[in-house]
């Protein structure tokens, strides 16, 4: 039994910038890559495995084929995306649904719960996180009367935080931001606000003002992030969040530390430093940007170095 380490797609945005290159040394398409698809099932980009029995297998035929590397579990698919999202400029104002609006609205896709955890942003960054309406008819009106200062929620972030995003939430990453994203595996978003921008040939992106309306929460309610702290010999635990779509954690690693999850498959994802992997005498590097899943019954193992991953399991 091996780790099975993965082979990023690239999204390019009209948003996105050049920062995964210049953070994580990844081959981008253009410096308009807005989003790795670093652990993925979706068909809209599956994520390939690059070594061990299963090199050039895609996670969504890895899932369906090999279900005993994952628990022999009930979801008919992979049930998470891991993602870096590069927020050169503002991302659009906009909402996700839960699972059954999805299933009804977008021809059986999930819904889309997320979280945040914020790399690096520019000094003194922000974010729409939840929107002041106290009714969906007030919702409505300062929507259609273009009242965004009044309706739309800011929050000061900074590197390190990490934020729980709900089906239902307002939301937007915001100009010089870099984030690691844990999410449903889901590709529906219900833009509510562009300002105004024009894509590459002109047009304005499409707005989704009836669904997006019909899926948000309101009045906004924040809550389900953790914030729980575990040294252990030579590693911090950070727990975030723990939730019937995923549990998400922070590993600090600072020399040798022991790890052991026989009942979950694990997503690992090495934010900063590097260092290496040891499982049953064998030794997997660890770089700045790798992206890797520990399969169920995988027992003992060892991370090594110094680095931080943020890992998460359903």
């Amino acid at each position: 039994m091996q780790p099975l380490f993965l082979k990023p797609v690239f999204k390019e945005r009209i948003w996105g910038g050049a920062a995964l290159k210049q953070e994580f040394g990844y081959n981008i398409p253009s410096e308009n890559t807005g989003e790795c698809w670093a652990i993925s099932a979706h068909p809209n980009g599956p994520s390939v495995i690059e070594n061990g029995l299963y090199t050039g297998t895609t996670l969504d035929n890895l899932w369906r084929e090999h279900p005993e590397l994952f628990g022999n579990p009930k979801e008919e698919v992979f049930p998470l995306l891991t993602k870096i999202l590069d927020a050169d400029m503002d991302l659009s104002v906009q909402v996700h649904p839960d699972d059954a609006y999805a299933q009804v609205n977008e021809n059986g896709e999930l819904g889309k719960t997320e979280c945040w955890y914020i790399i690096d942003c520019k000094e003194d960054a922000d974010m729409i996180f939840g929107h002041n309406a106290k009714t969906r008819e007030e919702l409505m009106e300062q929507i259609n009367e273009g009242k965004w200062n009044e309706l739309l929620r800011r929050v000061k972030i900074k590197p390190g935080d990490f934020f729980f995003v709900p089906s239902g939430t307002i939301h937007a990453l915001c100009e010089g931001t870099l984030v690691l994203e844990t999410q449903q595996s889901s590709d529906t978003t219900y833009r509510v606000y562009d300002y105004d921008r024009k894509d590459s040939a002109g047009n304005l992106r499409e707005i989704h003002l009836e669904k997006a309306i019909d899926v948000t929460t309101v009045p906004h309610r924040d809550g389900g992030v953790v914030l729980r702290a575990e040294e252990r010999e030579n590693v911090k635990i950070t727990t975030f969040v723990e939730s019937g779509f995923f549990s998400v954690y922070k590993w600090e690693v600072h020399g040798a530390a022991l790890f052991s999850f026989d009942d979950h498959y694990l997503l690992l994802s090495v934010i900063n430093g590097e260092g290496s992997l040891l499982h049953n005498g064998e030794v997997y590097g660890l770089m700045k940007g790798t992206h890797l899943i520990v399969p169920v019954g995988f027992g003992e193992f060892e991370i090594s170095g110094k680095c931080e991953l943020i890992v998460s399991h359903k």
